[in-house]
């Protein structure tokens, strides 16, 4: 049985990130199953730190976008919209270039909170990132608890 309200249109959501930081890092949806959706970003000077390797903070952008994605679309939208509230991440391997694929699967699907692991893979396969990402569900019209 599949977790998805909505079988994710990875066209659109790829249309969503158009003038966001992720259409500035190349961040492209690239697959879902019943259990899990994939993304990937490039590894360039786009997201490289100061030191050449791949920047811990844009792989938490691509596990944030991906985790908030994939509850956007496990929830009714036209009741409810997602926030993140906490993302952490542990950075495994270093990443010069290439691009890096993050597989979101749920941990917790709840009314009120999602809870999602996220692992980031290079383009041999190897472990690089663990995330994991909490969202808030969030009814139209209210606003969201402070981060």
């Amino acid at each position: 049985m599949s977790m998805w309200t909505s079988l994710p249109d990875l066209a659109y959501l790829y249309a969503m990130l158009k003038n966001t930081i992720c259409e500035v890092l190349d961040i492209t949806f690239d697959a879902f199953d019943d259990n899990s959706i994939t993304a990937s970003m490039v590894v360039d000077h786009r997201t490289h730190q100061p030191f050449g390797l791949l920047h811990g903070g844009a792989s938490v952008v691509l596990a944030e976008t991906l985790g908030s994605m994939a509850s956007y679309m496990c929830i009714d939208q036209k009741q409810f919209y997602c926030v993140g509230l906490e993302v952490n991440a542990n950075h495994l391997r270093g990443v010069r270039s290439g691009r890096v694929s993050a597989v979101a699967r749920p941990v917790h699907r709840g009314r009120t909170t999602h809870v999602w692991d996220i692992r980031l893979t290079d383009d041999s396969g190897k472990l690089t990132c663990i995330s994991r990402l909490t969202i808030a569900v969030v009814p139209l019209g209210e606003t969201p608890p402070a981060r």
